[in-house]
């Protein structure tokens, strides 16, 4: 059985299929994901509310915002909207990884984005639009809880940190891009259709979920290789007992019965197993000391970022009075986004990737970032600004790596698609989930967008701060504490990384 187990057609990986693929396609998916959260941002899509001056002349709100009639709260809640249902997902995903495919779940979760990306453009008020953004975030979950252990798995090892920067390079360029989409459709067509045009993009990559050879996630046992040896144990001890009873058909119904009665008892047992592996888990992880801090530091950080990729065009054309506010928000974005993201990543490997240089680097990165980024919202003249700005951003970009770094490497490979789904869920529930409301509420208090940016961005300090105590904590790289153990319960299909260890040296590992 094992010979056949290892020659099954199952167990060749396609020879089209590479690490460098896999790569590619991660980063457009992430990349479409945040064109929308862009696109909702610009002042193409999300509009403005109709002003009436006090002569009595009044001119008609555009996009979201004016179709709707919404005031700031209202239009905060919307970019927050997604979060609910990214929030409630992510660990649901992250927990039935470890019994059904996380290829597949990634292609179920990038249908229910479609849809629901569908509905925002079918939208005809605010509580529906909100409805579908929450769907949104249903569907983003499966990838963003499982797309990052996926490339860690088959980076190269010397090449680990900047494999995740590229993937994580997407979300400022994906911003970006998303401004300047929503400008372009929203002046040249009706807003709706912005949200169309994502949905046409997404339908490849969601068949593709389904229809690639699934891949098995590093430190994760696929559960149909223990369902067939239990299934292959209880067919024999079956038909050992219909041997010997064959005579008796009364006893056989009996044992058929008691079968059925241990088969609905194993099925709750079963449950209530995964479940309290979940909490297990869940303990282990909120324990370690490293993972906690990186978390904080991001909690503050996204709180910053969330506000800034929602407000920034709104508040660059009050402040400045910046024309095509879209257009410069999103290039100063994509560039800075770029090459930021990309530097921290390749810095860190240059720096040799440990867990202290990763903090090191995230922590002197972020307070240079914020001394910019606020220095530049004192200036009156729109030119200081924007360089200071750009080079904010880029010191700020630069965390995205090393960040992640730490989460998926602070703790053990079983636990890398749990840490980042919680590392996710308490970075938008604590950040920029409520950071866009809560801005558009200060916003309607002192009416002063200067004001409002200055103390947003003060909240930088902290995280800088957070990410600085991490240095001085005890850390271990557990990427290959459990490895070993978890693959002795696969059945050798599907279970190792694209990029296979030599087995020669994997049996002297083991030795």
């Amino acid at each position: 059985m094992a010979e056949a187990a290892s020659t099954s057609p199952s167990s060749t990986n396609p020879s089209w299929f590479s690490p460098q693929r896999l790569l590619v396609i991660f980063c457009i998916i992430n990349m479409i994901n945040y064109v929308d959260r862009g696109a909702i941002a610009s002042n193409g899509v999300n509009g403005s509310l109709g002003t009436c001056s006090e002569s009595g002349t009044c001119t008609s709100g555009s996009g979201i915002q004016g179709d709707f009639n919404l005031d700031n709260f209202e239009d905060g809640v919307l970019s927050s909207a997604f979060m609910v249902g990214l929030l409630i997902a992510s660990p649901i995903f992250a927990s039935i990884a470890k019994r059904i495919n996380p290829f597949r779940l990634i292609g179920v979760g990038l249908s229910v984005w479609t849809a629901a990306v569908i509905g925002c453009g079918f939208s005809f008020d605010f509580w529906s639009i909100a409805i579908c953004r929450m769907f949104v975030g249903v569907g983003e979950a499966s990838f963003i809880s499982l797309a990052a252990p996926f490339i860690d798995d088959n980076a190269p090892i010397d090449q680990k940190t900047a494999w995740l920067a590229i993937f994580y390079m997407c979300i400022p360029t994906g911003y970006a891009l998303g401004y300047i989409y929503g400008g372009l459709v929203g002046s040249h067509l009706n807003w709706r259709f912005a949200f169309f045009g994502e949905a046409i993009l997404m339908i490849p990559f969601a068949f593709l979920g389904f229809i690639m050879k699934p891949l098995q996630l590093k430190g994760f046992a696929p559960r149909e290789s223990s369902k067939a040896q239990t299934a292959i144990e209880t067919v024999g001890i079956e038909t050992q007992d219909v041997e010997v009873k064959n005579d008796d058909l009364s006893t056989k119904h009996e044992a058929r019965g008691k079968h059925s009665n241990k088969s609905a008892q194993s099925g709750v047992s079963y449950s209530l197993e995964h479940f309290s592996d979940f909490l297990r888990d869940m303990r282990v992880l909120l324990s370690e000391k490293v993972y906690v801090v990186n978390v904080l530091g991001s909690v503050a950080y996204n709180f910053v970022l969330g506000a800034y990729s929602y407000w920034g065009p709104k508040a660059g054309y009050s402040i400045y009075n910046m024309r095509n506010a879209d257009y410069i928000f999103g290039g100063i974005t994509v560039v800075c986004g770029i090459f930021g993201t990309l530097a921290g990543g390749f810095v860190l490997d240059y720096m040799n990737s440990t867990i202290p240089n990763a903090f090191k680097l995230v922590s002197a990165a972020t307070f240079a970032g914020a001394i910019c980024c606020f220095t530049a919202f004192c200036f009156k003249n729109m030119y200081p600004f924007l360089v200071l700005f750009a080079i904010g951003e880029l010191l700020v970009f630069a965390t995205q790596g090393p960040v992640n770094f730490i989460n998926l490497h602070c703790v053990k490979p079983s636990l890398r698609a749990l840490s980042m789904a919680m590392a996710t869920v308490s970075i938008h529930i604590f950040g920029d989930v409520p950071s866009s409301p809560l801005v558009g509420v200060l916003q309607d208090y002192v009416n002063n967008w200067r004001e409002t940016a200055l103390i947003l961005t003060a909240i930088l300090f902290p995280a800088a701060g957070i990410w600085f105590i991490g240095i001085f904590l005890r850390s271990v790289d557990r990427f290959n504490e459990d490895s070993e153990s978890r693959l002795i319960e696969t059945d050798g299909s599907n279970t190792t990384p694209l990029l296979e260890e030599n087995p020669a040296e994997t049996t002297d590992d083991a030795r």
